[in-house]
């Protein structure tokens, strides 16, 4: 296995804005109504917002390859770029997106490990994510990563509000 990881730069925002509605849209479209999937898309991954949570300092993105070929990415926050406030001393993983054809290969993995790694050399004590009430899977990997529920937020999907539970784990 040949894992690498990058991270996004403003030129990745074309490749970052297909890889994302195409991992969204596979994990999530069988579930919500086709406008509601629409109306989030539209909004998540327009190149406006992307290019601004590209530029922000609080957030990083980073590509992660299997073989050369672009396999999904890693969204992590810190200070305000945060969607919730959990503490000075934390790091959210807004996202960890990986492509059907290659999840299950432990990619999932490294990029908690990656985040794991930011979040020590950003000296933080904490790391959380919010997490769909009903992705069993990826509660269940989460869960197998060392974090616990410690709360719930609403998710908005288009018009339809939805509870993502929120998990941290503390660093070590």
């Amino acid at each position: 296995m040949t894992i690498t990881i990058k991270r996004c730069i403003l030129e990745d925002l074309i490749p970052l804005q297909q890889i994302s509605i195409e991992t969204y849209k596979e994990t999530f479209e069988a579930y919500n109504t086709v406008e509601n999937m629409h109306l989030y898309l539209n909004d998540a991954y327009n190149s406006e917002k992307l290019t601004a949570e590209l530029i922000n300092t609080d957030s990083e993105f980073y590509f992660i390859y299997d073989h050369h070929q672009l396999a999904g990415y890693l969204k992590i926050n810190t200070g305000k770029a945060q969607t919730e406030t959990i503490s000075k001393s934390s790091l959210e993983i807004e996202r960890i997106y990986v492509r059907s054809a290659f999840k299950r290969h432990g990619l999932g993995h490294h990029l908690i490990a990656k985040a794991i790694q930011l979040a020590k050399e950003k000296r933080k004590a904490t790391i959380w994510l919010g997490v769909w009430e009903h992705n069993e899977s990826a509660k269940l990997f989460y869960y197998k990563m060392g974090f616990t529920q410690t709360g719930s937020h609403s998710f908005f999907m288009g018009k339809d509000e939805q509870t993502d539970y929120i998990l941290t784990k503390k660093i070590t």
